[in-house]
């Protein structure tokens, strides 16, 4: 993916944080794609997005009040290593969540930060250049999406339902970035090895689940990831098999 993005506000507010430089927006189209040209360790932060996106390119609603951020960091070496960079920042932003009070809270598998059965983040990986990576965050936090989608209404949930009061969006950016950036740097000079035991426990245990293939659709308990961040599936049998994140078109907790 190439693409350049160019924000409707004139010129970014420009700020740094615990290594970080983050540029701030009013309005743009993505996050991820104003982030795309920019080097490691700088983030881009907007008020609202007009083309935010999820996983295999779903909308997602970015309103005024929630956390629209991007952070570019040092792509990992080998193409299968892309696959950790969901789990890692998952990882960092559920750790980041905790200091600020929010819990019970987990993650689903592979890039959504759920509350209950409610959805509170999501994240996206984006590559722009083989050296860096993009890791778009969204996070509820005093927005309003059912305004715009009213199914979320059942399925998401903010910050500020769960604390009183709820960080401000400054806290919240600097307490998730000081996190990717510990948890990206562990798995630099440590693997993944390391941080697959915390990981695993941030699941919530283990779920049956439905899991959407290119050509079928399986169902199974999910126990987690392996050492190479693939999703473990064990079926009725008691067989246990593991899937890459591009094989998996959509896992459903039934």
């Amino acid at each position: 993916m190439n693409r350049v993005s160019h924000p409707s506000a004139s010129g970014a507010r420009i700020s740094q944080t615990g290594g970080w430089t983050i540029r701030e927006y009013d309005t743009v189209d993505s996050t991820n794609f104003v982030a795309g040209g920019l080097p490691a360790w700088q983030a881009v932060r907007a008020h609202t997005q007009t083309a935010g996106r999820g996983r295999f390119q779903r909308h997602w609603v970015s309103d005024a009040g929630g956390l629209w951020l991007s952070a570019v960091v040092p792509a990992p070496s080998g193409q299968e290593n892309w696959q950790l960079l969901p789990l890692a920042a998952g990882l960092a932003v559920i750790e980041a969540l905790k200091t600020l009070g929010v819990t019970p809270i987990r993650l689903r598998w592979p890039n959504d930060i759920m509350v209950g059965e409610r959805k509170l983040a999501g994240l996206l990986v984006d590559s722009f250049d083989p050296q860096r990576a993009v890791i778009g965050l969204g996070v509820n936090v005093t927005n309003q999406p059912a305004t715009e989608d009213i199914s979320l209404r059942r399925t998401a949930i903010r910050l500020a339902d769960i604390l009183s009061p709820s960080p401000s969006l400054a806290v919240l950016t600097a307490t998730i970035l000081n996190h990717l950036r510990q948890t990206f740097e562990t798995l630099a000079s440590g693997g993944f090895a390391v941080l697959q035991p915390c990981l695993n426990e941030m699941w919530g245990g283990t779920h049956q689940v439905q899991v959407t293939l290119e050509s079928e659709t399986r169902q199974g308990t999910f126990t987690g990831v392996d050492e190479h961040g693939r999703l473990l599936l064990r079926d009725q049998t008691g067989k246990l098999s593991t899937l890459a994140t591009h094989e998996v078109n959509l896992l459903r907790e039934i």
